[in-house]
């Protein structure tokens, strides 16, 4: 008998937690009680609540679970292909519902909307990615790329390449994103010289380098805004 009431204590706890979920919004769950959410659609049976209090335990929030690497996750007890596929979905979802509406739309006033996706698609990276937006004489995005992938304190950023595609894509700006996985969005001395490098590589060919951001856990830095360009 104590088996079934077991089951059925979990059963009800699925069901009072959805019904919370759905009347009163994430606002109203902590972060392991979403990460329980995302776990119920992995795992159909069972009491996920203790796998969820060990991401956050581990990760430290659940933001910073969902973004973590796939090998990160894979050493977490009780985290299978299924749970960690739950969790990326949640994570690349969100970078989509954020990235989606910029297409086609001028980023320079978009700007608090190209800064949350750029959070989320790169504030919790475990190592340095550089992306890069290409815009055309409207400043509506045309695409938004990788660039190149580093370590955790390092990624190349190549204005020759930069410039080079700039010009496949019939771009007329580009705006040049990456993250620092310390959290901390200050530019290196080797960021602003590259940076004013691509600059001036781009205004020779009549381009223009609208900004370069660096986004961390701890906010963003704008190149502009900072003086750097």
């Amino acid at each position: 008998m104590s088996g079934t009431d077991d089951n059925d204590d979990r059963v009800g706890h699925r069901s009072r937690l959805r019904q919370r979920f759905l009347a009163a919004g994430a606002e109203a769950l902590a972060d392991y009680e979403l990460l329980e959410l995302l776990l119920f659609l992995a795992k159909p049976r069972g009491d996920v609540k203790p796998l969820a209090k060990r991401l956050v335990a581990r990760f430290g929030s659940f933001a910073e679970a969902v973004s973590a690497p796939v090998e990160a996750l894979e050493r977490i007890d009780g985290m299978g292909e299924a749970s960690i596929v739950a969790l990326k979905t949640a994570q690349s979802t969100a970078a989509r519902l954020l990235g989606q509406p910029l297409l086609n739309r001028p980023l320079l006033s978009s700007w608090t909307q190209l800064l949350d996706y750029c959070r989320v698609a790169l504030a919790y990276q475990a190592v340095e990615e550089v992306r890069v937006l290409y815009l055309d004489r409207k400043n509506r995005l045309i695409r938004d790329e990788r660039q190149g992938r580093g370590t955790v304190d390092h990624t190349p950023l190549y204005p020759r390449e930069v410039v080079k595609r700039a010009l496949e894509l019939g771009a007329s700006a580009v705006i040049v994103v990456h993250n620092h996985p310390s959290g901390d969005p200050t530019p290196s001395q080797a960021d602003i010289s590259v940076t004013r490098q691509l600059g001036e590589a781009l205004s020779t060919l009549g381009l223009t380098l609208h900004d370069h951001l660096i986004v961390g856990r701890g906010g963003h830095t704008s190149f502009r805004s900072a003086g750097l360009l």
